[in-house]
């Protein structure tokens, strides 16, 4: 593979710290692309050409002076898909990328800094950490769940950039997401290098044939390694079958909370800049049709109560007016007509209302109040729909129905089948890797999505609208291909201390768990395993490698691919403690019971018949009454019975999901989130 290089049209590196004796690092000779590009050694190509470039001298307020970066890879790939794109122009003035990455390697920390040096917001302005995570449960859970466009503006270019999930459950929204953009800045840790969701977001940019910059994260770790980050990626690249133009990327060193970057682990400019330079040089402007007819794909849909339903994308071809009559296409024989009543664009931190958006740009339409996600905006006359989104397909699904418990319609708003049916199809509207089929009765509804945090969240946005239903266990999606069985495999990697490592060894085995791998991470004394384990065994996997590690092991998993039926499983041992009387708990109850296993409730809660109070110490379920009161006599006591409860189990809703089994159901409501014996099945329990 022929190796390109880049250098710089510069004797000198100047940082912007003129105070600095050291910020001068002589850069006159080229360097190899092994140093420059990957960080890693590797011969380099007698070939190899080594270019300068020449920029102009511009205003380089509000960032510091950094060397220009020349990088082949945007020449190579425009060279590779010349021929392929002859009528199409590109855009110099606007880049659209994507930050991708694994979940928490900081991908919204990044953006932040961003926005801060870009001068998004005035100097006195407060602005809260994760500013790009509005939504309340991507703050309150530290994760990105949607996509958010933003923009910036650099040396007169407009650049668009959007914020991805980093969670594996949320890669729909990542795939299309790429359909807008041209490149990528694929974030990766400093410590633990390329993770699950890393290969799966890379292998999606790379089908597509956008440039990709590496982002080496959090490079003040203090047990960073630089080097086998960027080796691991390379080799990544190779694996995921990258082309020669693909694997000459460029790499950035950077620390996302101190808004630093630069081009080597121990040399990081005061902010920045480098990284940026880096998004203009190595990620082309985007492909454009001009004077052809208009196209816009709806890649997202958003909501507002007076403009109704508002549809972003970029605009492929053409230029998009507002008050403009249009068609939209969902295929050649399906199409409507409309009219855009407003277009807005994003700048800074904000959409702006514009009267028109040229080609190349990413801008948000109203006035379509039925446009759907991967319909396309086309000229009135002559328009032609785009090629459809096309989403990997669900492998977990779980049962809705409304809520049959004595305690139905206290605290919720929407308790009808008709209600949930709704629900469910607005969702559907938005979330393309999502789906609704009818159960086997009318109130009940199989809702299957990418992973058991994907229904999750739809549970706990519905519940915080006032819907109040029941949900059951979650069950894998097999199939069967040529009279054979086959189910749904994942990559789990878990990092994990050494001390504990033969616990979660023996419980993945349990889980029918095949390890391919073990490696030791840095001089913390972890151990990274990875493993390739059915679906099935991960569901309630989460917690008993808690347990079984006192809290200190990472899991992750994504999906991998369909392998034939493992055989069965056990994923609990241990059974639940029901009641069989309703009313309210007492002390003198619960005193008594806490001795058959660990409660959920304390003293003073209504519960119902049927109701799952606790956990089982034993295998097998075991009745018994929390709301029995101590018998009232005649004889007056002399003495006070000191009566120590133990404190009660507080599960989460993701944490009810993972523990109940077939016969059991989750009671969501706005105000509790309750567990309950299905009373479809009959009663198996110990007495």
């Amino acid at each position: 593979m022929e190796m390109a290089t880049c250098s710089f049209h510069s004797s000198s590196f100047t940082l912007p710290n003129p105070n600095s004796t050291s910020s001068r690092t002589n850069l006159s000779s080229p360097l190899p692309l092994s140093k420059q590009l990957f960080g890693f050694s590797l011969p380099s190509s007698s070939t190899a050409k080594t270019t300068t470039l020449k920029l102009r001298t511009r205003n380089p307020k509000p960032f510091s002076t950094h060397p220009p970066i020349k990088c082949s890879v945007s020449e190579a790939t425009e060279a590779a898909t010349a021929e392929r794109r002859r009528k199409l122009m590109r855009r110099s003035d606007i880049r659209n990328i994507a930050i991708v990455a694994h979940v928490d390697h900081g991908k919204t920390t990044l953006v932040d800094a961003m926005l801060r040096q870009s001068k998004v917001f005035r100097d006195n302005q407060f602005v809260q950490e994760r500013i790009m995570d509005s939504n309340d449960i991507e703050r309150e859970r530290g994760i990105t769940i949607l996509s958010k466009n933003t923009s910036i503006t650099y040396k007169d270019s407009k650049i668009n950039i959007i914020d991805t999930p980093g969670h594996s459950d949320f890669g729909g929204e990542v795939e299309r997401i790429l359909n807008m953009v041209e490149g990528i800045l694929l974030v990766v840790d400093s410590v633990e290098g390329p993770m699950p969701q890393t290969r799966f977001v890379l292998k999606k940019a790379l089908e597509f044939g956008h440039a990709v910059v590496v982002v080496v994260n959090k490079i003040d770790r203090p047990s960073a390694r630089p080097d086998f980050v960027i080796n691991s990626t390379f080799e990544l690249f190779i694996e995921l079958n990258a082309t020669d133009e693909q694997c000459d990327f460029q790499a950035i060193y950077a620390s996302g909370i101190k808004g630093k970057a630069g081009l080597s682990a121990d040399n990081l400019a005061d902010d920045l800049g480098p990284l940026f330079e880096s998004i203009m040089r190595c990620i082309p402007g985007p492909a454009i049709d001009k004077d052809g007819s208009l196209q816009m794909l709806a890649t997202n849909i958003e909501y507002d109560e007076h403009k109704g339903r508002i549809a972003i994308g970029r605009l492929h071809a053409g230029i998009l007016k507002k008050g403009m009559d249009v068609k939209v296409c969902t295929s050649e024989d399906s199409c409507r007509f409309a009219r855009v009543s407003e277009l807005f664009v994003y700048e800074k931190f904000s959409r702006v209302p514009a009267e028109s958006v040229e080609a190349g740009d990413i801008c948000a339409v109203c006035g379509i109040n039925d446009i759907q996600i991967g319909e396309t905006i086309a000229d009135k006359t002559n328009g032609t729909p785009l090629p459809a989104i096309k989403v990997e397909e669900p492998t977990v699904k779980m049962a809705f129905s409304i809520n049959t418990s004595p305690f139905v319609g206290r605290e919720g708003k929407y308790v009808t089948s008709r209600n949930l049916r709704d629900r469910l199809s607005r969702e559907l509207e938005r979330n393309l890797a999502m789906k609704v089929e009818d159960g086997e009765t009318a109130d009940t509804f199989i809702v299957s999505g990418r992973g058991t945090l994907h229904i999750t969240i739809l549970i706990e946005n519905m519940r915080r609208e006032g819907y109040e239903f029941m949900v059951g266990p979650p069950k894998v999606i097999n199939k069967r291909v040529n009279d054979k069985l086959l189910e749904p495999y994942e990559i789990a990697t878990v990092e994990v201390p050494e001390e504990h490592m033969g616990a979660v060894v023996e419980l993945l085995g349990k889980r029918r768990g095949q390890m391919f791998d073990m490696q030791g991470v840095g001089s913390e004394g972890t151990t990274f395993l990875k493993y390739k384990i059915p679906t099935r065994g991960l569901l309630g996997l989460r917690n008993a490698i808690l347990t079984a590690s006192r809290g200190t092991a990472i899991l992750n998993t994504i999906f991998d691919s369909y392998g034939p039926w493992a055989g069965d499983m056990s994923t609990r041992d241990l059974g639940s403690l029901v009641a069989f009387e309703g009313g309210t708990s007492t002390s003198y109850a619960i005193s008594s019971s806490q001795e058959r296993g660990q409660l959920f409730i304390g003293p003073g809660v209504e519960v119902y018949k049927g109701q799952i109070v606790g956990i089982h110490q034993r295998p097998g379920d075991l009745s018994l009454n929390v709301c029995k009161k101590k018998a009232a006599t005649n004889i007056r006591s002399n003495k006070d019975v000191t009566v120590i409860l133990d404190t009660p189990l507080d599960y989460s809703l993701d944490d009810c999901i993972e523990y109940i089994q077939e016969d059991e159901l989750v009671e969501v409501t706005p105000s509790s989130i309750r567990m309950c014996k299905n009373p479809k099945f009959s009663k198996k329990s110990n007495r």
